[in-house]
C-alpha cells in the first residue's frame, strides 16, 4: 500500500491545480461565515433578527440559483461557473463593508448567494472529472485539507482588526478595512482560474449532459442522499453560521477572540481530513461517514452546558474535528455515484437542498439566541443529527463505490474517467 503522501502526489496535475486555486476563494468564504454574524450587528448596526435574515437571503439565493447554474455548468462548461463564483463572493465582501443600508445589504447577500451557488455547482464536479475514480477520494481529501486551512486563515484574519487599530483606525473602520482587503484578495485570483483546461473529455461530457431540469440517470441515489442532507442541514443551520454570535451572547467574548478559536478548529479539521482516505479504506466509505458523524454529535450536545468559554470552545473544536472528517468522504461518495455528465446538476441540487433548510433554521436560531435561549439550538440539532445519521445508514449501508469493489477476475487497465455504478453488497 503506498504511503499517504505518495497517494496525494499521484493525483492528476489538473486536479491538484484546481485544489490549489481554490485556496483563496476558501479564505473568502471562511471569513464570511466566521465573522459576518458578528460584523452585521456589531459594526453595521443590524438587529440580530435582520442579521439572521441576511444570512438566510444568502442561502435562499443559493437555493434558487443552484439548479439552473448547475444545468448551465454541465452544458456550457464548469470553469465559467467557477470564475463567476469567486468574483461574486469576493465582491460581496466589499459590498458588506461599504454599506449599512438594509436594502443594499440584502442585495449584497443575493450576490454572495449567487457566488456560493456558482462555486458549489462547479468545483466538486470539476474535481471529480479531473481526478477520476482512482484518485477521487484522495483528491477530495486534499481539497478538504486545503479548504480547511484556508477557512482557518479566514477565522484568524479577524484578529487583524487589532493590528489595523494600531494605525489609528476605530474598531468599525478596522473591520471595514479588513473586509475590503480580503474581498480584493479574492478578486485577484480570478484570472488564474483560466489555467484550468477545458479538455476533450469535458467536451464529450457536455455533449452527453442531460437535456432537462433533473438528473435522470442519478435520480434515485440523489434523492436518498439529499433526504439525509436536508436533515443535517436543518441541524447545522441552528448553530454553525452563528457561533461567533453565540459565543458573544453566552460568554461575552468578541470576534477577535472567538474568530481565532474557530480558525484553530479548522486547522485541526484540516489535519483530520488529510487522513480521511485511510479511514474510508479501513472501515468502508459509508461506515467511516457514520462513525465520524455519530461521535461528533455526542460532543455537540455538550457545548451549551459548558461552564466557560474555554471549555465550550474546546468541546466545539472536537465536534468540528469529528463532523468534518466525513466531509470529503461524503462529497467523494455522491460524485462517485452519479453519472459524470450530471455531476454539475447533482451538485446544484445537493447545494440547494442543503442551504434551504439551513437558511430557515439559521434565521430561527438567530431569533432564539436573541431571546437568550442559548441551549435550544444545540438540543434541537442533536435530535436532527441522530435522525439523519440513522437514515443515511439505512439507505447506504450496503452501497459500495466502484473503487471499493473487489473483482475476482484478473485486473485490467481502466480509465480514471469510468462512469460510476452502485454495487450493493449482501
Amino acid at each position: 500500500m503506498p504511503s499517504i503522501l505518495e497517494e496525494y502526489r499521484e493525483i492528476p496535475a489538473q486536479a491538484r491545480l484546481l485544489i490549489y486555486l481554490s485556496f483563496i476563494p476558501s479564505i473568502v468564504i471562511g471569513f464570511i461565515y466566521t465573522d459576518l454574524s458578528y460584523f452585521l450587528p456589531k459594526v453595521q448596526g443590524l438587529s440580530n433578527l435582520w442579521m439572521g435574515v441576511t444570512i438566510g437571503v444568502m442561502a435562499g439565493t443559493l437555493v434558487a440559483t443552484s439548479l439552473p447554474l448547475g444545468i448551465v455548468a454541465d452544458r456550457y462548461g464548469r470553469r465559467k461557473m467557477l470564475i463567476l463564483g469567486n468574483t461574486a463572493a469576493s465582491l460581496s465582501l466589499i459590498g458588506f463593508a461599504l454599506t449599512s443600508n438594509l436594502v443594499l445589504i440584502l442585495l449584497v447577500a443575493i450576490i454572495e448567494g449567487i457566488g456560493e451557488a456558482s462555486f458549489a455547482v462547479s468545483v466538486n464536479a470539476m474535481l471529480a472529472d479531473k481526478a477520476g475514480n482512482q484518485y477521487r477520494t484522495v483528491a477530495f481529501s486534499l481539497s478538504a485539507f486545503v479548504g480547511w486551512i484556508a477557512w482557518a486563515l479566514g477565522g484568524f484574519a479577524v484578529s487583524s482588526v487589532v493590528a489595523l487599530q494600531a494605525f489609528g483606525l476605530s474598531v468599525a473602520q478596522a473591520h471595514i478595512t479588513l473586509f475590503l482587503i480580503i474581498g480584493l484578495l479574492g478578486l485577484s485570483i480570478t484570472p488564474l482560474v483560466l489555467k484550468i483546461e477545458e479538455t476533450q473529455t469535458d467536451a464529450l461530457r457536455i455533449q452527453k449532459a442531460t437535456r432537462g431540469i433533473l438528473p435522470r440517470k442519478s435520480a434515485r441515489v440523489l434523492i436518498k442522499y439529499t433526504i439525509c442532507s436536508i436533515i443535517v442541514a436543518l441541524g447545522a443551520g441552528l448553530f454553525v453560521p452563528l457561533m461567533a454570535n453565540w459565543f458573544s451572547h453566552a460568554y461575552d467574548v468578541t470576534d477577535t477572540i472567538s474568530g481565532p478559536v474557530l480558525g484553530f478548529s479548522s486547522i485541526l479539521t484540516a489535519v483530520a481530513v488529510f487522513l480521511s482516505p485511510r479511514l474510508a479504506k479501513k472501515f468502508g466509505m459509508v461506515r467511516a461517514i457514520v462513525l465520524s458523524q455519530g461521535l461528533s454529535t455526542i460532543f455537540m450536545v455538550l457545548v451549551p452546558s459548558s461552564p466557560n468559554f474555554g471549555t465550550a470552545a474546546s468541546i466545539y473544536t472536537v465536534r468540528v474535528f469529528l463532523m468534518n472528517l466525513s466531509n470529503p468522504l461524503s462529497q467523494s461518495m455522491i460524485m462517485g455515484l452519479v453519472a459524470p455528465e450530471e455531476r454539475g446538476m447533482a451538485s446544484g441540487i445537493s447545494a440547494a437542498l442543503w442551504r434551504l433548510p439551513n437558511a430557515l433554521s439559521t434565521t430561527v436560531a438567530a431569533y432564539w439566541i436573541g431571546l437568550g435561549l442559548l441551549a435550544l439550538p444545540f438540543y434541537v440539532a442533536t435530535v436532527l443529527y441522530v435522525s439523519a445519521i440513522s437514515t443515511f445508514w439505512v439507505f447506504f449501508k450496503n452501497t459500495r463505490l466502484p473503487e471499493e469493489v473487489v473483482k475476482p477476475v484478473q485486473p485490467q487497465a481502466t480509465s480514471t474517467q469510468d462512469e460510476p455504478t452502485i454495487v450493493t453488497g449482501k
